[in-house]
């Protein structure tokens, strides 16, 4: 023992030492926080104990070649930081997304830091300090001078005898997970990184998908109108479906205004904490409510892209990537054929977008001159503080009240999506005074009791702005469509989730993660008599081609995966971003599971040979139909197509600072006079803001303000008429 404990001493000890720490972290994140990378057998838990050590040892035993004692420490201890980091910064994101750091990820995370993301919002725990003891002992013990450093080099015949060890260990490791999972990298890394990092580690991963983002580049660089035919050809013969022609046209030429509920799930619909709803207002829309069409089994199919993926999907009916946000990694030269542009070029409307955080947060800013978004509202055009806003953003009810004076600018037709904040992991930033004392839950897990907050402060912040829409007139002419991005609840907080979902956390499954994907999708058309909850399965994909039927647009020559969810025939499965999929008899939670479960009861199933041949037919659609969506988009084929009668996007038409969006604004009423359909200009001049009505003290006084004076973006007058009808309302509520 004294004589291993002395190895510390010498280059070849702090090196293997080094490797066994890291290795050591490895495991502890592979069980404790990978939940086992789902192994089912004795040889992926071999592969995947054995995996860390070649690739880690390789790149350490490199500095062996380093003669110069003070480069060789120093480059062991940057080796040692990277390898840590690499284990730990794969860590926090799997808490948070149940997935690993990709190139994108990585890149796009670097570009968000300073951008709008706050670090306190990162998922660290206490006992994360033993993932950093290694590297905080070692620092400690040579500062005091407790290891020597080794003066003697290592000699470069035996370094490369320590180095083809480190490769063996590697090569030996690669072949056995080649063995299990054939062509693991050609092949699964595109399928699921969960085989690459299983069979050979965290490192491999990161190298194998760099090497896919170069692949993909390359196939950009080498693409040809042949590779879109192909695509097209799919579309026409296996995803569009002509709309129900009941359907067509009922909205025409009404606003569209797209509500996103961020990380909203299904599970809070209904949901009753304490005896009481967490989500009145939202439950009234979605039960039955006669103009309101509701979709109880609507799932998200985002990737990594997250939110981004979400508002992909229903811009352009296209997944997100496999790896990655697209908006991040491809948004800056991406050619989309997207709502905002063919609504504009086909029926006039204007478009934009208000969002609480930064417009450089997930590229957004380049992304939506590229879909063709006239205005695009971010936090620059918000006052913050402390008070309205949260780590993400600005704070909903402030957005949707702050959002009227450049709202009632905006021509109708309009095509417009606010994008909430607040209900944003970890859900904090709430004040004492916006939180329901009859909502306080004792879960166990701080991320569970501020869901329910967070969630009610959003349905209160939609029903105020639903308020004001009827108040304005706004209502009755528009379509309003509220969706759910992804899930709310994952990973360990789902055993504290699980009890008020009526679950036994002890009995939790696959399928229940599925099942937690699922989000509220509804369509309030008012005047309509017949809104009903529909049963249906369907996904965020279906989003646009329905909404463009029921405005009365012709989707036939448009590049859309999804289908009408109100046309006949739909094909009754729902594609998961993970290759997992969802049918009304069959759930397969990922492309990796080997474990299919009853829709209905949730049970596992044991498939017969029929059960069997439909799950593979369902597994063929599934790969082809995001196999040919990748394509289309890492390979940029639009850029190959223009439908009929629409006109590629010049996004340097659009500019998104403060002054040039205001100063267009004002222009454009100026302009048009008389011809203007502004609600501004209906109302002669006068601003709706004072039909905002809120519960939140602060803001109503921030309101008050505004009425007795003017509204200072767009210095338009306030009639006294609604001030002092508005003011004695402001003093009831307060």
């Amino acid at each position: 023992m004294k004589k291993i404990l002395s190895s510390i001493h010498t280059r070849a000890g702090i090196i293997w030492y080094s490797v066994f720490f890291i290795w050591l972290k490895t495991m502890l994140a592979y069980f404790l926080v990978f939940q086992g990378l789902h192994s089912v057998n004795p040889a992926d838990y071999i592969l995947m104990v054995v995996n860390p050590i070649g690739f880690t040892a390789f790149f350490m035993c490199l500095t062996l070649f380093v003669k110069r004692k003070q480069l060789f420490y120093l480059g062991v201890l940057i080796w040692n930081l990277i390898g840590s980091l690499l284990v730990y910064g794969n860590i926090l994101y799997y808490r948070e997304f149940s997935d690993f750091l990709s190139i994108n990820t990585i890149s796009g995370g670097a570009g968000m830091v300073g951008k709008g993301f706050d670090l306190a919002s990162i998922p660290v725990h206490w006992f994360d300090i033993i993932f950093w003891l290694d590297v905080i002992v070692f620092v400690t013990l040579f500062i005091l001078k407790k290891i020597k450093m080794d003066e003697r080099p290592y000699g470069a015949y035996r370094a490369f005898k320590q180095v083809s060890v480190s490769l063996m260990i590697f090569g030996i490791t690669f072949w056995g997970g080649d063995m299990t999972e054939h062509r693991l990298v050609s092949r699964q890394a595109q399928y699921d990184d969960t085989y690459v990092v299983r069979y050979l580690g965290l490192g491999p991963w990161l190298v194998t998908d760099g090497w896919y983002t170069h692949v993909a580049n390359q196939a950009r660089a080498l693409a040809s109108k042949s590779d879109f035919t192909k695509v097209q050809d799919y579309i026409k013969n296996n995803r569009y479906l002509a709309p129900d022609v009941k359907m067509v046209g009922i909205a025409k030429n009404r606003n569209v205004i797209e509500i996103h509920l961020e990380s909203f799930q299904q599970d809070l619909i209904n949901l009753k904490v304490n005896g009481q709803e967490v989500t009145p207002f939202l439950n009234s829309l979605y039960n039955n409510n006669p103009s309101v069409y509701s979709f109880s089994n609507f799932f998200n199919q985002v990737g990594q892209g997250k939110t981004s993926d979400a508002e992909n999907m229903l811009e352009t009916s296209t997944f997100g990537l496999p790896t990655g946000s697209l908006f991040t990694s491809l948004g800056n030269s991406q050619t989309f054929q997207s709502m905002p542009a063919i609504l504009n070029q086909t029926d006039g409307y204007s478009s934009a977008v208000f969002h609480g955080n930064v417009g450089s947060f997930y590229n957004r800013i380049n992304v939506y001159r590229n879909m063709g978004y006239q205005n695009f509202f971010d936090q620059s055009f918000w006052s913050m503080n402390a008070q309205d806003s949260t780590a993400w953003g600005i704070k909903d009810k402030y957005l949707f009240a702050d959002s009227i004076p450049y709202l009632e600018q905006l021509q109708q037709p309009f095509y417009v999506k606010y994008l909430t904040v607040t209900n944003h992991t970890p859900y904090t930033g709430l004040e004492k005074n916006e939180e329901d004392p009859a909502l306080v839950t004792n879960s166990g897990d701080a991320v569970v009791d501020n869901y329910f907050q967070t969630a009610h402060y959003l349905d209160q912040s939609v029903e105020e702005f639903f308020n004001y829409l009827k108040a304005s007139g706004l209502y009755d002419k528009s379509v309003i469509v509220l969706y759910g991005d992804h899930y709310g609840i994952s990973g360990s907080d789902t055993k504290a989730f699980a009890p008020y979902l009526g679950i036994n956390p002890d009995n939790w499954t696959d399928y229940d993660n599925t099942m937690m994907q699922r989000v509220p999708f509804m369509i309030d058309i008012p005047g309509m008599k017949d809104g009903h909850i529909i049963n249906e399965y369907a996904g965020e994909i279906d989003v646009m081609p329905t909404l463009e039927h029921l405005l009365g647009i012709n989707t036939q020559s448009y590049i859309q995966f999804g289908q009408d969810l109100f046309s006949n025939n739909r094909q009754q499965f729902v594609a998961l971003r993970n290759q997992g999929w969802v049918t009304p008899t069959i759930t397969k939670p990922s492309g990796t599971s080997t474990v299919y479960y009853d829709t209905k009861t949730g049970q596992p199933l044991t498939l017969s040979a029929t059960q069997q041949t439909y799950a593979n037919n369902i597994q063929s659609q599934v790969t082809t139909l995001l196999s040919m969506s990748d394509t289309l988009n890492t390979e940029d084929l639009l850029r190959f197509y223009t439908p009929t009668g629409f006109t590629t996007v010049d996004s340097s038409q659009y500019s998104y600072s403060v002054n040039s969006t205001k100063q267009r604004l004002s222009q454009q009423q100026d302009n048009l006079k008389a011809k203007s359909t502004s609600l501004l200009s209906e109302n002669h001049g006068i601003s709706s803001q004072d039909l905002f009505k809120t519960d939140e003290p602060i803001l109503s006084d921030q309101l008050e303000k505004l009425r007795d004076n003017t509204i200072p973006s767009t210095g338009v007058q306030t009639s006294s008429a609604n001030k002092s009808t508005q003011h004695s309302s402001s003093a009831a509520s307060k």
